[in-house]
């Protein structure tokens, strides 16, 4: 891509590497030049909170509003109703409005972090789609909207053209979901006067939808931007750990856990995943990523550093790499390590090591505890595991015992 932007957040998108694809750069560029613009990033309420998988699409918001414009996050609460069937295997289940809200609840408190909220010209902006869909008259609806989407069309989205390829059913329901998203962006720019979606790349179908919706009921000027997809060097999704999803809640991953998540970076990854998730100047991100041998390792610290900073604030970050210090270097148990504790009834009969392990997020399950231990990757105490069948009784647990799986990965079990 050669195009040279004058606006300072296309430059930014395109310097740091969140730019996969733009439906027009020259006109989007030109419209963040005049003056605020609105643009917004949906964000379907399925989990109880947001993971490092949505990450990037969180800092694009940032990087919006530190360049003087206006981030909306919608919230669908609507179409999490019906459930996004991009590239997926099978339909969503089904949520309740109840469990919806509470989602929506817990993903607030993550944007929070990030975006400046509030009544003026650039502040974020909260909305939720259920304030339109919940009330939308079906046969006006059908009338109005749904005769400008063409099914022959809609057929050929990759999206839904490879969970019929491999006859996986793909129910009325989920079909609906891309008429409904491209309403909302039709809703938020006569509404707000939004004039940009952004979304990862495999969203570039919905996107178009819903360009192609709004232009042809309101002939309005509207843009689509997509970031890549991530996957580490290693050709992993990026956002998963060996124990789950790496949650940006606090009490659903500690600050140490997700500062360890960084810090466990691969090499290759690390000038990259700088550029995108901090905003340390490109210049230094390239100067760290060039790093070679143990001096890559400084450079995972800071990254670790300046991501757990943005979410988690200063103090977390530090007292997370204290532990770490404590935990590698002096091999000691430090203060912060994830920590399960285990009431006095639950030890009567002793407990196994097994389960400690899967409690403790060490391991996936009781077959993954298993092979870590036969491949000698557990450690009790620093000492090598070789017994799978270990039961630990309340005097092995009178002092906090520290777990270790692989080299990396850390956790307390104490006695309450």
């Amino acid at each position: 891509m050669t195009y040279h932007p004058k606006s300072d957040f296309l430059r930014v998108m395109m310097e740091r590497g969140y730019l996969a694809d733009c439906t027009d750069y020259q006109a989007l560029d030109e419209a963040l030049v005049k003056g605020v613009l609105p643009a917004y990033i949906g964000y379907d309420a399925t989990a109880a909170s947001l993971h490092v998988g949505h990450l990037l699409n969180i800092t694009m918001l940032r990087w919006l509003q530190k360049t003087g414009h206006k981030p909306i996050t919608l919230m669908g609460g609507g179409t999490t109703k019906v459930g996004d069937p991009s590239f997926r295997a099978e339909e969503r289940p089904l949520l309740s409005p109840a469990q919806i809200d509470a989602n929506i609840a817990g993903m607030q408190k993550v944007f929070a972090r990030y975006l400046s909220y509030g009544t003026g010209p650039s502040d974020a902006i909260m909305l939720n789609n259920a304030e339109w869909l919940d009330s939308l008259n079906y046969l006006d609806f059908l009338r109005d909207i749904g005769r400008h989407f063409s099914v022959n069309r809609m057929l050929s989205f990759e999206s839904v053209k490879s969970r019929l390829d491999r006859e996986q059913s793909l129910s009325f329901l989920e079909f609906n979901y891309m008429i409904l998203q491209a309403y909302d962006f039709l809703e938020l720019y006569r509404r707000y006067g939004c004039r940009l979606q952004m979304g990862g790349s495999d969203q570039w179908g919905n996107i178009i939808n819903g360009i192609d919706l709004t232009r042809r009921v309101l002939d309005a000027d509207i843009f689509g931007l997509t970031s890549p997809l991530l996957t580490t060097s290693d050709g992993k999704k990026m956002g998963k750990s060996a124990s789950g999803a790496v949650w940006l809640d606090g009490g659903m991953l500690s600050p140490y856990e997700f500062w360890q998540f960084w810090r466990n970076t691969t090499d290759a990854d690390v000038g990259r995943f700088l550029k995108l998730y901090t905003e340390l100047p490109v210049e230094e991100c390239n100067r760290l990523g060039a790093l070679a041998g143990s001096e890559i390792n400084a450079a995972k610290i800071i990254l670790a550093n300046e991501v757990t900073t943005l979410l988690h604030g200063a103090e977390a970050a530090a007292a997370a790499e204290a532990t770490a210090r404590e935990v590698f270097e002096k091999g000691g148990i430090g203060d912060d390590l994830p920590t399960v504790a285990l009431s006095v009834d639950e030890v009567a009969e002793g407990v196994g090591i097994v389960q400690l392990f899967v409690r403790a997020g060490l391991a996936a399950s009781g077959k993954d505890a298993k092979r870590l231990i036969s491949e000698g990757g557990a450690r009790l105490n620093d000492e090598i595991v070789t017994d799978a069948a270990l039961r630990l009784g309340a005097g092995d647990l009178a002092e906090p015992v520290k777990l270790t799986a692989g080299k990396k990965r850390h956790a307390l079990v104490t006695l309450g």
